[in-house]
């Protein structure tokens, strides 16, 4: 054990910088600008490294916690159904456990102009240019946040921790991407989502393109944690994945209504040749979030009623309050930059799950039934999509839309004019 930390320090010591040099973006690192930007990204990866353990030796140890154990246990069998069943990576990534002692992996800091939902874009090696940056303390972004917010630029900042990221798959040699004390308390459903999500970032890359990337990754999350929980949970465990998934529908409608406003709001001041400045457009902005903070209300009261016979024990108490703790500060703060945010993850998922169940639908008539050549047949599609030219890839994005899902704003140039909302729909998937 000793012998073999011992040669990996000597390998990070010397081959980590230059990995993190060129992971900066995709692993969402870094701080305030230059050379400082990189190195608190190799100290940040560093630490994650040193903390880690293989699940084995954890599992070893008898004072392990009996809830992490069984977490632990139930980890290595959900990381042999992603690479068994859902075709996804057969490497190193999740096979090892850090306590980092904080609540995220990183906090990740977003900024729009103060009338658009459009955010502000940084490039990086390997990832190309990504719609946020990533800083391994909380202090750092919000010190790169209230420099963003003091350029004179009227940009909206947000600043929001994330519980896990992907290295990609290029740090495996070393012991790859663990899992981590900041989800590892999350209910099954969840959790298992999480860890596809992230090997889903390992198939398929496109540098530059955060929404593909993402929404691709979400998709693999949610149709394999589906399959795992038929397969392996417990009835308890469906039912709280079954009531998470009706309340994060009810967020999606919720958010949606007011990024649509916000689109139309700034859409209509530019067509008008407005500067998209002044007391007017900050009274309708403000009406719109205003009338956000009010549903968000209701929907609150709603969930909170429904709560009690689900939270079955103290640790699911205590991870529900932090939670929407969390979500009622994301209300309050709410603006551009962090509704930008949030349509990287879900534009395109409705895509994804139509050419998913496509794939379903001709592995059946080849006589290929067995779900791991769905998936096959899936990611290598998505492999074609990414090695097209963006609006290529777009195109082929919105060809498959549903027409019960709302086009993304990027589908406008490949459907025609927002008005002709009918014509659209009938070129469109499920018509």
């Amino acid at each position: 054990m000793r012998e073999t930390t011992s040669v990996v320090r000597r390998a990070l010591s010397a081959f980590l910088p230059v990995i993190t040099l060129a992971l900066a973006g995709c692993a969402s690192t870094g701080a305030g600008d230059g050379l400082g930007y990189y190195w608190q990204s190799l100290r940040g990866q560093w630490h994650i490294l040193q903390a880690s353990r293989p699940i084995d030796v954890w599992l070893q140890d008898e004072g392990l916690p009996p809830a992490l154990r069984q977490r632990l246990e139930g980890a290595q069998r959900m990381r042999a159904f992603a690479s068994e069943t859902l075709g996804l990576p057969d490497n190193a990534s999740y096979r090892r456990y850090a306590d980092l002692g904080r609540p995220f992996a990183v906090w990740n800091v977003v900024a729009a102009p103060h009338d658009s939902l459009e955010l502000q874009r940084w490039c990086f090696p390997v990832a190309g240019c990504v719609g946020y940056r990533g800083y391994f303390a909380e202090a750092d972004a919000r010190t790169q946040a209230t420099r963003l917010q003091g350029q004179g630029q009227g940009l909206e900042v947000s600043v929001y921790g994330v519980p896990a990221y992907s290295t990609l798959g290029y740090l495996n040699w070393l012991g790859g991407d663990p899992l981590l004390n900041t989800f590892v308390t999350w209910g099954e459903g969840e959790f298992a989502g999480l860890l596809f999500h992230e090997l889903a970032h390992q198939v398929v890359y496109v540098a530059g393109d955060t929404a593909f990337n993402e929404s691709f990754a979400t998709t693999v999350e949610r149709l394999g944690t589906q399959h795992w929980l038929a397969l392996d949970a417990s009835t308890a465990a469906r039912t709280r994945w079954d009531a998470g998934q009706l309340r994060r529908n009810q967020w999606r409608a919720l958010t949606g209504r007011t990024r649509q406003a916000l689109q139309q709001l700034y859409q209509a001041h530019g067509q008008d040749g407005a500067t998209a400045d002044g007391p007017d457009l900050e009274v309708a902005k403000a009406a719109i979030y205003g009338q956000l903070r009010a549903d968000y209300a209701v929907l609150r009261a709603q969930w909170q009623a429904q709560d009690g016979p689900l939270l079955t024990t103290e640790a699911l108490r205590e991870l529900h309050a932090r939670n929407q703790s969390r979500l009622d500060q994301w209300v309050i703060e709410a603006n551009n930059a962090s509704f930008g945010a949030l349509a990287a993850y879900d534009d395109w998922v409705p895509a994804f799950t139509a050419l998913w169940q496509e794939q379903q639908r001709e592995a059946s008539a080849a006589g290929q039934p067995a779900e791991i050549q769905v998936w096959q047949r899936f990611y290598a599609e998505v492999r074609h999509w990414a090695a097209l030219p963006a609006e290529q890839r777009t195109a082929r994005l919105c060809e498959r839309m549903p027409a019960h899902a709302p086009l993304p704003p990027a589908c406008t140039p490949h459907q025609g004019s927002a008005s002709a909302s009918a014509s659209e729909n009938t070129s469109r998937l499920g018509s």
